[in-house]
């Protein structure tokens, strides 16, 4: 599935979970900055937007709610992401409303967010540059889920994934029979439970509804898990 795709399904799975005042912000706040961030920047590194929430609502320091562009919540991290223009944010005339910014951006912090401003010059210009610095930011982060994003995996299963990444992320049943020594049948159980967990999907044949083979779905800390 390609970004289009996947973002059309992800937003709509959003706002159909939202009524009022939430979803009329996510209707008219996740717009082009966002949309790019996600599209140049996020989807390159992910490929999915998984415990990722669009227009996602906090409270502040006075209780009142306040809308971060993008909250990623994978287990126990919890990350703001914001994008920000230079008008809207450098040149603002509204002192107040600056300053408040500004003390929101403390508070989540104090809150366990970790929070990230990301330069919507960039986004356009040089989005390699926020990919190298995102990844740089989220990699300790999530190895602090490493223990558990391994328990999710069992010895079979990372096995299996280890033979798919030798073969350039695609794997035949035949493949895990031959290299651990399994029956035909125990391959593709676990191979379907790999699918359920997200690590494969089945690639049919050209012009026919069976599986000839399955894709590895890779994630940039594949190696940490595994």
């Amino acid at each position: 599935m390609g970004f289009a795709e996947e973002h059309h399904q992800w937003l709509e799975y959003h706002k159909k979970r939202r009524t009022g005042e939430r979803l009329d912000r996510l209707e008219r706040g996740h717009g082009h900055g966002e949309q790019m961030f996600l599209e140049r920047v996020w989807w390159p590194i992910f490929g999915n937007m998984d415990n990722l929430h669009p227009e996602y609502e906090v409270a502040d320091w006075r209780g009142r709610p306040y809308f971060v562009d993008f909250v990623w919540k994978p287990g126990q991290v919890k990350v703001a992401i914001e994008v920000k223009g230079y008008g809207p944010h450098v040149q603002n005339t509204d002192r107040t409303r600056y300053r408040q910014e500004l003390n929101r951006e403390t508070y989540l912090q104090i809150a366990g967010y970790r929070v990230v401003a990301v330069p919507y010059d960039d986004l356009e210009s040089s989005p390699e540059l926020i990919i190298s610095l995102l990844k740089a930011l989220l990699t300790p982060c999530l190895l602090k889920n490493k223990d558990e994003g391994s328990r999710q995996f069992t010895s079979i299963e990372r096995d299996i994934l280890r033979i798919a990444s030798r073969k350039n992320g695609f794997l035949r049943p035949v493949d895990v029979v031959k290299q651990l020594g399994i029956n035909r049948r125990t391959a593709r159980k676990y191979i379907n439970f790999l699918c359920e967990k997200g690590k494969f999907k089945p690639v049919l044949e050209q012009g026919s509804n069976r599986v000839c083979r399955y894709e590895l779905i890779h994630s940039f800390l594949d190696s940490e898990v595994w």
